[in-house]
């Protein structure tokens, strides 16, 4: 008989991937013909705005796309995100060299470590975090040291309760600001004691900014506004919610010309591209933000606001995020996560994410994703209410 088939030892160090498992359980559900309301995994509801959809089906007709992409990406494509990144933030980006199209940001996120880390290296990775740094910095061969986002100071790390001999062997760190799925904001001056502790330490930072543009109160920094952040600071936008574009596959890095150099020698290896004319929608997009963006950014906005001012009138105490679309919700005693969660789908059939799945730190919030329409908010809140919590 053949040997039965065994996963490398790297998968099987692996927790399963968290919004999979949610995915089994709400179909599961569907299926047995129960009314769910799915506020678990984070992907939007509205359609991509008409004028990228129509834009894609210019372009889509092309002949020329129909090819292999260039690496670097579309130069029309670099010189809209080197236009929008100064007109948002204005970092003044080499459209050649600082500037590198992504299939998705998780793709980049997730590549990147191979850039960067050898074994035996450390990884500074925050907990909750998106599961994808853990993941990947394991992949590289790296050990990952846990940094816990504390509740009292905002949602980010201690970083002077790092140990010096954690430092020593660490090459890079993770951040996530406005951060999934606590819903914590960063300011410049957080960034700036970032950038001295990786000057101190010779540590590349990677700075997810996926939700950058789904602020509410203020609009969410850019690490590269600092001085000399580009010399140790990469960081990964993402078009899937600033236009509602998930399916899509599309995002940037931003960066020093080594950084990027370096996640596009891994890049050159693993994949070919996006579709060009994926990469012109992406165009349009961006050429098309200020009208775009702030109408999606203000749906999300009263969602907010209903469902978790109708939370707090059930007594439950809820942060109000600042920014995301994500709202992370303490669980009421004895209740861990898994056991809350599993309660609301099987008593309410309402769909939420433990917080165990983004990190051992976690396990005392679960995440809300405000994906559905306010009726069906207040209606998940309406079941809720009738459970003995």
């Amino acid at each position: 008989m053949p040997t039965p088939f065994v996963k490398s030892e790297r998968l099987q160090k692996l927790p399963p991937y968290l919004f999979a498992e949610i995915d089994k359980k709400k179909k599961a559900a569907i299926a047995a013909g129960r009314d769910v309301i799915n506020l678990g995994v984070g992907d939007p509801d509205k359609p991509t705005p008409e004028p990228i959809i129509r834009s894609l089906q210019k372009h889509v007709e092309n002949p020329a796309f129909h090819q292999y992409a260039l690496d670097q990406g579309a130069p029309e494509l670099r010189q809209s995100i080197a236009a929008f990144c100064k007109s948002r933030y204005g970092i003044t980006l080499d459209p050649n060299t600082e500037i590198l199209p992504l299939i998705g940001s998780k793709e980049g996120i997730a590549h990147f470590p191979l850039a960067v880390l050898n074994p035996a290296d450390i990884s500074l990775v925050p907990d909750p975090c998106y599961p994808v740094y853990r993941s990947s910095s394991m992949f590289a061969g790296a050990d990952v040291y846990t940094m816990p986002l504390e509740a009292s100071l905002g949602f980010r790390p201690d970083l002077d309760a790092i140990p010096a001999d954690v430092y020593n062997r660490a090459r890079l760190m993770f951040l996530n600001y406005p951060n999934n799925p606590t819903g914590g904001t960063a300011d410049l001056p957080f960034f700036q004691k970032v950038l001295d502790l990786a000057n101190q330490h010779d540590l590349v930072i990677a700075q997810d900014a996926a939700y950058n543009e789904m602020y509410f109160d203020k609009p969410a920094p850019s690490m590269l506004e600092l001085p000399g952040a580009k010399d140790v600071c990469i960081e990964f936008h993402s078009l899937s919610k600033t236009f509602n574009m998930t399916g899509w596959r599309v995002g940037f890095a931003i960066g020093g010309a080594p950084l990027i150099a370096a996640l596009a020698q891994v890049k050159a290896n693993t994949d070919s591209g996006i579709f060009t004319a994926i990469q012109h929608a992406a165009k349009t997009a961006l050429d098309e933000y200020d009208t775009l963006t702030p109408p999606i950014r203000a749906l999300y906005k009263d969602r907010r606001d209903a469902f978790v001012g109708a939370l707090r009138k059930l007594g439950w105490e809820v942060p109000s995020p600042g920014a995301t679309f994500y709202v992370w919700i303490p669980c009421p005693k004895p209740y861990t996560s898994t056991e809350l969660c599993a309660k609301l789908l099987d008593e309410a059939n309402v769909v939420t994410t433990p917080g165990l799945g983004f990190g051992r730190t976690a396990d005392g919030y679960i995440r809300v994703a405000l994906t559905v329409d306010t009726p069906r908010l207040l209606e998940a809140v309406d079941r809720i209410s009738k459970l003995k919590l």
